[in-house]
């Protein structure tokens, strides 16, 4: 994997070329292949084509760098998609379209989507397989995220909407957001997202105690009598809280809102940032990068979502 550049004079964030080779590179890996047809019976069109266009021999296709990625029909310059993709990286509570429109020079609207399809990107960069395991920790909680009415002047907040948050002790976290935080709705998340031979550690709430039988243990900590650790420092969810403390922040002192619709991708952008907390920013953008291939994410499909 290419790391990118640590820093944001990089020529490939300034210069169209440069990027074009940097994502190539990254992509292919100097063996380019159709994304239509898989062929690497390719060539490299020339002439007044548009830049980076190829040609596939065997069905004839044309295609770019950006064909079969979230950066598909785009036309944002690649050196500012190369340049957003390290920003979100880099900020360990995101970064506003707002923000993004003023440091790229683009409109708000173009600022908003490409900030979604780069989360789209960062949700296909996420580890695969089960949380946990044999002898493994893993916390699952809740919260809840939205504004209060104490905070506001005139009209009350939009209701708070939950999240689910799954995390390892010592690994990898994955939140959901869900309609209602109720045991039927958690437990589909519980089965598939963790490993039934791990230990199951949550709070008190009745929505974990029929589902925490089918783990092979299931602890609890009773926050309602100051209880935070126990076994010997081992059993808590001061790790799940420790991450929700964080999404949190960016909701308050970047996002200020996020959208009940879109609120699954604002999940993933946290995941991703968390899961790759040992990695430099370089290497976290590069692998955002990788996750975009393969994905696609329209502004039909997310207005309508939004509507």
């Amino acid at each position: 994997m290419i790391g990118m550049a640590q820093s944001i004079t990089d020529p490939i964030f300034h210069d169209e070329a440069k990027a074009l080779a940097h994502i190539e590179a990254s992509r292919w890996a100097g063996e380019p292949s159709c994304p239509h047809c898989g062929s690497l019976n390719v060539r490299k069109m020339g002439g007044k084509t548009q830049a980076g266009m190829f040609l596939c021999n065997d069905c004839r296709d044309k295609f770019t760098v950006r064909t079969g990625t979230v950066m598909e029909r785009s036309h944002v310059p690649l050196h500012k998609w190369l340049l957003a993709t390290h920003l979100m990286a880099a900020s360990k509570k995101g970064m506003s379209a707002k923000q993004m429109e003023r440091m790229l020079g683009v409109t708000y609207k173009t600022a908003w989507f490409l900030c979604h399809r780069i989360r789209e990107a960062m949700d296909g960069a996420a580890p695969q397989g089960p949380l946990g395991g044999p002898g493994e920790i893993v916390e699952a909680d809740e919260t809840y995220v939205g504004g209060k009415a104490k905070n506001r002047a005139y009209r009350a907040p939009a209701p708070k909407k939950p999240v689910v948050a799954l995390v390892h002790h010592t690994g990898n976290v994955r939140s959901f957001h869900v309609a209602n935080v109720t045991a039927k709705n958690v437990r589909p998340l519980l089965v598939t997202h963790v490993d039934r031979a791990s230990h199951l550690i949550t709070d008190e709430s009745p929505i974990y105690t029929r589902v925490g039988r089918e783990f092979v243990a299931h602890s609890t900590v009773n926050h309602s009598t100051g209880q935070y650790v126990t076994g010997g420092g081992l059993k808590h969810t001061n790790t799940v809280e420790g991450f929700f403390s964080i999404f949190k922040r960016g909701v308050i002192g970047t996002y200020h809102h996020m959208s009940e619709a879109h609120l699954g991708r604002y999940c993933a952008e946290f995941d991703l940032r968390y899961n790759t907390r040992a990695m430099t920013d370089g290497e976290r953008a590069a692998l955002i990068l990788k996750g975009g291939e393969g994905r696609r994410l329209t502004y039909r499909r997310t207005d309508k979502i939004a509507a």
